[in-house]
């Protein structure tokens, strides 16, 4: 935190805000990494929420912290067997068999293998006494906001609020196991008549808010190229089916399993995807929806008002952004990620960039919508893994025409473009009589014009107070000049005094932040010093 507002404000308490290089964001984001991982399962969770929030943190911390791995060595077994017995009661009268070294280990829970009624399941159970550790945790985070708050702007503090209620939130969700088991089913029956994915079903009655027990489904680590190779699975057509579900997830279904990473994703020998893990799910609403569909089509079609409309009517881009620069970015984003073919440019970096510009900006990101900007960057590098000429852009785009999503969008244009045909022959109706009225009322002298001048930045009031200061510097100048010679020392030092002062409130009126120069954007020129330095 002590680095964080150092970084932000020159003097810490005091001093011009200041911005550091890319070579000492990257240390601070390494020595922030090393402290989350020394702090904990709760605090390894805030960088993993961290990591998906570029309105927050710099893009160099974004990076660092993206490779925080949910990996902890599970507790010992006596702990989690009473964790497990106090849920559904004796081991040995529930499991036919039960393996007592875990599987994998992670912050909040571990999993077991084991036998229900003959057949093998998988146990996953809380890590003993988290929930203590987690509230007294979350009561450091709650106690560190205020400070932290300090020495952040407006918009940003909006997000950190925002950040800490959701985290909150967030890891409350995912600890417990009733609202996994229902993610679990509701996006396993949104599948169920497509075997191309795998989803373990739900032993409903060896589970409960502490333990959760599912059907094991064995399977090659997704990202296990050579073992995919070995069983003649066509790796093409795995990253295209995982792509296509998870654009099934969003912009279908509005739920989705929000940690994507390959340690939670296997193929059957068969070519199947199976998911694991549901602890981290996410909904999005029918707008927002809407709006990511827009989005992808303007993408594709490399519309970028199109882009910026979407952007602005989802929330992410403040509508009083400057308009011009970020459509420069766009294009700069689209056109640094496309290959030779209009098709051939990749979504992550898009993505790179947005966030990057998000940071500068900085824009306000709502929080499922944080977690499809990120499980869209790493599906999109699991699927490179398996194929290195996946291409994204081109299966969204084939998905969405597939289900008609741009055919619509093309119903639309047309209805909207035949709404501003006619709202424009309406208007050409009403142009010759008010034409005709206003050359009467400039031949009889009588035309008068209103304007109306925004300054929402105070430039006006920032100019008379520099002519205010102006004048009275000179003004008291010339007094004191006449207060010597007239041999009346204290009354000219009384002058200079005042001189002085008001030399100091002039300056520092060139100094403010929000004076005549134009506020920093993410410019072309600034872009281009980014990738030399990187």
């Amino acid at each position: 935190m002590l680095a964080y507002a150092r970084d932000r404000r020159r003097y810490l308490l005091f001093g011009r805000p200041r911005q550091v290089d890319p070579a000492t964001r990257r240390h601070r984001a390494g020595a922030l990494l090393e402290s989350l991982l020394t702090l904990g399962p709760t605090f390894i969770k805030l960088g993993q929420l961290l990591s998906t929030r570029p309105d927050v943190l710099p893009p160099e911390y974004i990076d660092e912290l993206a490779a925080l791995q949910d990996e902890v060595p599970p507790a010992a077994w006596p702990e989690a067997k009473t964790v497990l017995e106090d849920e559904l009661g004796p081991v040995e009268d529930h499991f036919d068999e039960f393996d007592t070294d875990a599987i994998s280990g992670a912050s909040l829970g571990q999993v077991y293998r084991a036998r229900v009624d003959g057949q093998p399941v998988a146990v996953k159970i809380r890590r003993p006494n988290i929930e203590d550790l987690v509230e007294a945790d979350l009561r450091v985070v709650r106690w560190s906001l205020p400070i932290l708050l300090y020495f952040v702007d407006e918009s940003r503090s909006f997000s950190l609020e925002n950040l800490a209620d959701e985290f909150a939130k967030t890891i409350r969700e995912e600890m417990d196991y009733v609202r996994e088991a229902a993610m679990l089913t509701e996006i396993r029956e949104n599948f169920a008549d497509d075997d191309r994915f795998v989803i373990p079903s739900v032993v409903e009655s060896h589970s409960g808010p502490r333990v959760l027990t599912m059907e094991y489904i064995p399977g090659t680590k997704i990202n296990d190229v050579a073992a995919l190779d070995r069983k003649g699975i066509d790796r093409s057509r795995v990253a295209e089916n995982l792509q296509r579900s998870y654009l099934q997830m969003i912009v279908d279904d509005g739920v989705f399993h929000a940690d994507p990473h390959p340690g939670n994703l296997a193929v059957t020998d068969d070519g199947a995807i199976i998911f694991y893990d549901f602890g981290m799910s996410g909904r999005v609403d029918e707008f927002v929806q809407g709006k990511i569909v827009e989005f992808y089509i303007a993408v594709a079609n490399q519309d970028i008002d199109a882009i910026l409309d979407a952007l602005i009517e989802i929330g992410t881009l403040s509508p009083e952004a400057d308009r011009a620069v970020m459509a420069e970015v766009m294009e700069l984003a689209i056109q640094d990620a496309r290959g030779q073919d209009i098709e051939q440019y990749r979504v992550q970096q898009i993505v790179g960039q947005i966030e990057d510009s998000i940071y500068e900006f900085p824009f306000r990101l709502p929080k499922n919508l944080a977690l499809v900007l990120r499980v869209a960057t790493v599906v999109e590098g699991v699927c490179v893994t398996l194929d290195e000429d996946f291409d994204f852009i081109a299966t969204a785009t084939d998905y969405l025409t597939e289900q008609g999503y741009r055919e619509e969008s093309i119903r639309q244009y047309v209805a909207e473009t035949g709404d501003q045909i006619r709202r424009s022959g309406e208007s050409l109706t009403r142009i010759a009589p008010k034409t005709e009225r206003t050359l009467d009322r400039l031949e009889r002298d009588n035309l008068y014009v209103r304007i109306g001048v925004e300054d929402s930045e105070g430039v006006f009031d920032q100019l008379a107070r520099r002519l205010v200061y102006g004048m009275l510097l000179t003004m008291s100048l010339f007094s004191m000049g006449v207060l010597y010679a007239l041999e009346a020392p204290e009354a000219s030092v009384v002058a200079a005094v005042f001189s002085a002062v008001v030399l100091v409130q002039l300056y520092r009126s060139f100094r403010e932040p929000r004076s005549l120069q134009a506020k920093p954007q993410f410019t072309r020129q600034n872009l281009r010093q980014r990738r030399r330095e990187e």
